[in-house]
């Protein structure tokens, strides 16, 4: 798939793509000043563009819409044949203790035995997230481990 990515001066960069089953073109502009809007022309008028302003929280969540359930089918699918192993994606709700903190402190791997693997935020996926790497409310973390660890591992991520 082409994605046509054009530069509008004094803005930021217009980023779209062809709907494959309908005539129309849907995208993204990023703002200089750091603002997204979802764009997206109406069917058989490709002149006629509808810009919809996101909110960065906005941003985040809709990129982990689209993104996250593609990442975890891929894993689930690399893991079919391993018994008792398990792949979740669960957020970091805004009100975690995690929330503004580090993967190292919340001793994942220790208390649950299961693992980080992968951190999607604002359309962006951080692949294997060291202890360092620090959480955001609106998250979308990807967690591998036994049913009974991805369990806990949801529980520590929304209680502590």
């Amino acid at each position: 798939m082409n994605v046509d990515v054009t530069s509008l001066p004094g803005i930021g960069v217009r980023k779209e793509f062809s709907l494959t089953k309908v005539d129309r073109r849907i995208g993204v502009v990023d703002h200089k000043d750091g603002g997204t809007d979802l764009i997206f022309t109406k069917v058989g008028d490709p002149d006629t563009t509808v810009q919809i302003p996101l909110s960065s929280v906005e941003a985040r969540t809709l990129a982990g819409l689209l993104g996250t359930p593609q990442l975890v089918a891929q894993l689930r699918e690399e893991h079919r044949d391993l018994d008792g192993v398990s792949t979740r994606s669960m957020p970091v709700p805004a009100n975690s203790a995690y929330a503004g903190r580090r993967l190292g402190e919340t001793e994942m791997r220790t208390r649950t035995r299961a693992s980080i693997v992968a951190v999607l935020r604002a359309g962006q996926v951080h692949a294997s997230p060291g202890p360092e790497f620090e959480f955001l409310g609106g998250d979308m973390v990807v967690v591998v481990g036994t049913q009974a660890g991805l369990d806990a591992a949801a529980v520590i991520l929304s209680d502590g």
